[in-house]
């Protein structure tokens, strides 16, 4: 599946968390969402992004979104992970890859000449309305937060 564009609906999902407890995109009817998709719990690229975010939440929250990750790790690793970097918002394990399908980031991958399936990291930024406002590809994982800030022009 391709990946979604600006404008179309978010797709439905629902998952658990890192503490798992129920997740799905109806809790965040009304609100905004930063839903970002991402290949493996603590590695470098992975964790440069997530705490990233993490450190930015207050100030996403004061901005009125909420952010939620997704990868295919399962409830335990996210704990693990949120844990060790005291990371303040939901993990969704995604263990079955329905929602990274569903979201058109579950895809071919080419490392050293190799081709494989895996989480094509991406950012959704959903608006109150369940619509898709922008779409992030080419994520600055250090700079995840600014770059976001940048393009919705939040400033």
């Amino acid at each position: 599946m391709a990946l979604l564009k600006k404008g179309d609906t978010a797709p439905d999902f629902k998952g658990f968390n890192q503490n798992n407890e129920p997740i799905a995109l109806a809790d965040f009817k009304g609100k905004k969402l930063i839903l970002y998709f991402y290949p493996k719990d603590d590695t470098p690229g992975c964790t440069a992004e997530s705490c990233n975010l993490s450190d930015n939440y207050d100030a996403w929250i004061e901005k009125g979104y909420e952010v939620v990750g997704v990868s295919p790790d399962s409830v335990a690793s996210h704990k693990k992970f949120a844990e060790k970097y005291g990371l303040k918002f939901n993990l969704i394990a995604d263990t079955e890859k329905e929602i990274l399908q569903g979201y058109g980031v579950w895809g071919e991958k080419n490392m050293y000449g190799k081709t494989y399936m895996g989480v094509i990291r991406t950012t959704y930024v959903i608006n109150e309305a369940g619509v898709i406002d922008e779409v992030f590809e080419k994520v600055q994982t250090k700079d995840h937060t600014n770059q976001i800030i940048k393009s919705l022009d939040l400033g």
